[in-house]
């Protein structure tokens, strides 16, 4: 286990390390394996990859963050501003319903709510907004739609199979729990285990896929 001397090492190296930050606007303070970060940074975007580098560092139980994004000369944007390019953004850079995803910004704080059909969708959103000039925080709202079933899931897996001319799915137990699926039973190649899985993790609703099936030979 490492010493709290150790861990403000580590992670002040990785902060050092991450071009996007600059480490010498940061403070970093470590008690009983929980890490702490201060100061001020220029942009919300440098205070989200501080956070990240100091989440990679093995070791570390928890981070406080005591950060703030202080905003100067041409960066101080006004709150409609920013939400008129917000949504600009989203409708330029992906291809679900105009309207799917709602932006409201508050003092530089946007927050996007609505529903989509997949995780990565709404990771999505999020990352196309928080570079943006003037932004101070990103909450992101946006949930999935919930309309899975043990038998939705069941049925993607068949035709997917079905589609490369595989054996039915017989042998796949599928379990599901809200957004989460858990798979099981036994394919026959390593091949087939990664294309369920795949089909799976990519059917709309789906946040999280536990693979547990074996292979057999």
């Amino acid at each position: 286990m490492k010493t709290d001397t150790q861990l403000k090492h580590d992670v002040t190296a990785e902060l050092k390390w991450d071009s996007s930050v600059n480490e010498n606007d940061i403070g970093v303070e470590v008690k009983d394996g929980i890490v702490t970060l201060s100061g001020h940074v220029g942009k919300y975007s440098e205070k989200w990859a501080a956070e990240c580098a100091a989440q990679k560092v093995p070791g570390v139980k928890a981070l406080a963050i005591e950060m703030d994004v202080k905003l100067s000369g041409s960066n101080n944007r006004n709150d409609t501003d920013i939400a008129r390019t917000a949504k600009s953004v989203l409708e330029w850079t992906t291809n679900w319903p105009k309207d799917q995803v709602k932006v409201m910004v508050e003092k530089g704080w946007i927050t996007l709510s609505g529903q989509l059909d997949f995780e990565y969708e709404r990771q999505l959103a999020l990352s196309n907004v928080r570079h943006l000039m003037g932004v101070t925080g990103v909450s992101n709202q946006i949930t999935l739609k919930p309309f899975l079933s043990t038998n939705s899931v069941k049925s993607v897996i068949d035709a997917a199979l079905k589609r490369r001319a595989l054996t039915d799915s017989q042998e796949i137990v599928v379990t599901v729990d809200g957004d989460k699926v858990n798979l099981s039973g036994v394919v026959h190649s390593w091949s087939e285990r990664e294309m369920v899985s795949d089909s799976v993790r990519n059917t709309p609703g789906v946040s999280e896929v536990s693979d547990n099936i074996t292979v057999a030979y």
